[in-house]
């Protein structure tokens, strides 16, 4: 695993990537965040599907969308990926067929049925939500509860609350949550957080939590995920330079909505969570100079280049890349892939 991050320190890069001169149509400066779309664990969780359709063949069966994104889920789809929500939707005679979980990780309850049912898993969990698991479980066997910081009904909040046992986890959003919020022994907590929230709105419901809770006890390192951090902190660099912001994103995304709230926190009058090229708001862009565009962690590449290509058809577009900070960061796939694909080379060469 590689996780590093190279950092800049200072104001943000600027690096101009292209002109699209179109004769007669208005213009459009585009900031283009950098850092942007995919992330260390969406990059390795897609790997893993494709992995394993390569590897095993079709179908491969996968539990919830791998990623948070429709593209995503089409492309692997079309490969021969079989989405469900639930296990017994895999029929008696696939049941020697892989079955990953995704990417948002999952509760102790669905492997374990796995286990029960003879299936052949693989856990897709990112790293860094497997770091919270493993906190929030380090923290309850030292014999405290747990303050999870999260929203209701995300996949990586069930997988979170699911690694202990009912009644161990504490779910608060707001600031307002924390100020209701009544344990058995407010001396013996501990605080994790969900890793796709906004940065400042974590941040409040920790003091909020510290200044209830003065003997809580917190991560050593934060949960908040570095992808997270580093788009959030591209898209405050820009908000104020632009007059609508676009984030290439999925409804159900939580870090692409966190980065629409972000934009409009920070000085930019509007921001739109846009799917694709086909889902631009054409009357939003009228007098706009200036569009600030990001994409969530789990967008691909592809589509941002399409709304760029889409919006250089109505517009003379001057793209300039505004870098915060390059990643570096990769996570390994599961040693069972990798050592199939070694084989596999091994084999043709």
């Amino acid at each position: 695993m590689n996780n590093n991050a190279k950092k800049k320190h200072g104001k943000p890069a600027c690096v101009l990537v292209s002109v699209f001169t179109m004769e007669n149509h208005p213009s459009l400066k585009i900031l283009l965040c950098a850092p942007r779309g995919f992330c260390a664990g969406v990059d390795r969780a897609i790997q893993i599907v494709e992995k394993s359709l390569e590897t095993y063949g079709p179908p491969v069966y996968v539990r919830h969308e791998i990623v948070h994104n429709k593209f995503v889920v089409e492309s692997l789809k079309s490969k021969g990926a079989v989405f469900i929500e639930e296990l017994d939707e895999i029929p008696a005679d696939h049941h020697d067929r892989p079955v990953i979980f995704s990417a948002h990780g999952v509760p102790k309850s669905v492997p374990a049925d796995a286990q029960n049912r003879n299936m052949f898993y693989i856990d897709a969990t990112c790293p860094l939500v497997t770091k919270v698991h493993n906190e929030a479980a380090r923290h309850y066997k030292m014999g405290l509860d747990i303050v999870l910081i999260g929203h209701e009904g995300h996949p990586e909040v069930i997988g979170t609350m699911g690694q202990l046992p009912k009644g161990a986890v504490h779910l608060v959003e707001t600031t307002e949550d924390v100020e209701r919020l009544e344990v058995p022994n407010p001396t013996q907590l501990a605080f994790c957080s969900q890793t796709t929230l906004s940065v400042d709105d974590t941040s409040s419901v920790v003091e909020a939590l510290k200044k209830k809770f003065p003997a809580i006890v917190g991560p050593g390192k934060e949960d908040i995920c570095y992808a997270t951090t580093n788009r959030q902190e591209a898209v405050k660099s820009i908000a104020p330079r632009s007059d609508i912001v676009f984030v290439i994103g999925s409804p159900n995304s939580s870090n692409s909505n966190r980065l629409v709230e972000v934009a409009k926190s920070y000085g930019c009058p509007s921001a739109y969570l846009v799917q694709d090229e086909n889902n631009i708001p054409w009357t939003a862009l009228k007098s706009v100079k200036t569009l600030g565009l990001t994409a969530g962690a789990s967008a691909p590449d592809i589509l941002i280049e399409n709304v760029i290509k889409a919006l250089g058809d109505k517009f003379t577009v001057e793209v300039e890349e505004v870098v915060l900070t390059r990643e570096n960061v990769t996570f390994n796939i599961p040693r069972l892939l990798r050592d199939a694909e070694e084989h596999r080379i091994i084999k043709a060469s």
